[in-house]
């Protein structure tokens, strides 16, 4: 499914939680005031298509600062070179990532606290894109993009077996069972990636992680996760999802361009893989809303992952302000946002931006939508209005998640079950926090 993130509050208690004392204190070197001459350069850390085009226009419009451009390969090799570098001291300014991993370098003492920089630009942006660079109100990251959820599904498999788009999850598994009786799958579970559980668990209102004074609760089996577990469980349980592992790209593509599964929960950066791979099936899918929980208000989960939703200032940069400023130059500049959007110059995800609907049709593919492109573009605009917004990502999230994608696969192949999963998470992420010397409840 991999669709993910968000953050809220928790910057004070992250000191006060955190494994070294030296994660607390103040803002970093600050500003660079040696008033040298010659523009400050900045090195950027980034892995997202049309990054450098970006950089270069950045610093064809900056004499005061320059931007040195670095692709990383991708979201998890930035971690590690991030944590090499910041114990060499010598991390880059700005960086690219994703907001499941803020907390944990807050905790480390890496980011640099740029609320006196780009607070007053809040306002610019939507609420629950806002929030992935914020910990305990304040502002370590500026949004580039942000990620509308939603379901995209074969129109044609559909129509032939009388059946309508899904509106709640219920409905999902209903209509999965009619196509399973030929031999198609409503949707695709890969043995390595276990966002489902967590996407789904977002929606129901579970909080896996939550500050309670001066500890980290731990809940990985309160009601909204159990919720989640019922609908995975459900369709694990009738074979209603394909077993197919993203490590061979292709067969996945391949399998829904065939017709071998007939929906995907996904946002608008992932159609361009779909783009790229389908040879059989374009003008044949459209975009419904993401299902909801029987007799709820429509939710979606906030964020993806693997896009690229914010820009990170390093605590060791000591030209934070035009660090910060360029960073929100970045995600606000007209020509920059459009270079980002598209999906020929840039990563195809959606802006930031509290008024983003001028890019979104620019964002999702006439090509493989056909006639479902114009009502498609509304589903995306009201996704947008439905975001998650009170997901916390732990200090050990990193690590949580690795375990829980190693017990994955033996939930997909049935030999473990959804609920045994959660409760295996809860026990072992209460003690993995305690081994990291961190206050814990749960």
């Amino acid at each position: 499914m991999s669709v993910r993130f968000r953050r809220p509050a928790l910057a004070g208690v992250v000191c006060a939680l955190a494994l070294t004392v030296s994660a607390c204190g103040g803002s970093g070197s600050g500003d660079d005031a040696s008033g040298s001459s010659g523009p400050v350069t900045l090195d950027f850390w980034g892995w997202a298509n049309g990054q450098e085009a970006v950089v270069k226009a950045f610093n064809a419009s900056h004499k005061d600062i320059q931007l040195k451009y670095t692709k990383v390969t991708d979201q998890l090799t930035m971690q590690k070179q991030l944590s090499n570098a910041v114990k060499a001291e010598n991390a880059p300014c700005l960086l690219q990532n994703t907001g499941e991993y803020v907390t944990s370098w807050v905790a480390q003492g890496a980011l640099a606290d740029i609320t006196q920089y780009v607070g007053s630009s809040k306002d610019k942006f939507n609420p629950g894109s806002w929030a992935v660079g914020q910990v305990q109100g304040r502002t370590y990251g500026v949004p580039t993009a942000s990620a509308p959820a939603f379901t995209i599904l074969r129109t044609d498999i559909f129509k032939k077996y009388g059946l309508k788009a899904p509106t709640t999850w219920d409905e999902f598994i209903a209509a999965g069972k009619v196509l399973a009786k030929h031999g198609v799958k409503i949707t695709n579970y890969a043995g390595e990636d276990p966002s489902t559980v967590e996407v789904l668990a977002m929606q129901a209102g579970a909080h896996w992680y939550s500050i309670d004074g001066d500890s980290w609760k731990v809940d990985f089996q309160d009601a909204g996760s159990l919720k989640a577990a019922k609908v995975i469980q459900e369709i694990i349980d009738n074979d209603l999802n394909s077993k197919l592992s993203f490590a061979d790209y292709a067969a996945v593509q391949r399998n829904y361009d065939k017709g071998g599964t007939a929906t995907r929960q996904i946002s608008t950066w992932q159609m361009s893989g779909m783009v790229q791979n389908f040879t059989d099936s374009f003008g044949k899918w459209a975009l419904a809303p993401w299902p909801t929980y029987q007799g709820e208000a429509a939710k979606t989960p906030a964020g993806t992952n693997q896009s690229g939703n914010l820009t990170l200032v390093s605590k060791q940069c000591k030209s934070q302000k035009q660090a910060a400023e360029a960073a929100l130059w970045m995600s606000t500049d007209a020509g920059a946002v459009k270079t980002m959007a598209s999906p020929e110059t840039g990563s195809g995800v959606m802006p930031a931006l509290a008024d983003s609907d001028a890019y979104v049709a620019e964002a999702i593919s006439e090509k493989l939508l056909g006639s479902n492109y114009q009502p498609a573009q509304q589903i995306v605009k009201d996704s947008l209005k439905t975001v998650t917004t009170d997901w916390t990502f732990g200090p050990d999230w990193t690590a949580m998640f690795s375990e829980m994608q190693s017990q994955w696969g033996q939930v997909v192949s049935k030999k473990q079950t959804v609920a045994g999963l959660l409760a295996h998470m809860q026990e072992w992420t209460v003690k993995d926090l305690k081994s990291r010397g961190i206050n814990v409840k749960g």
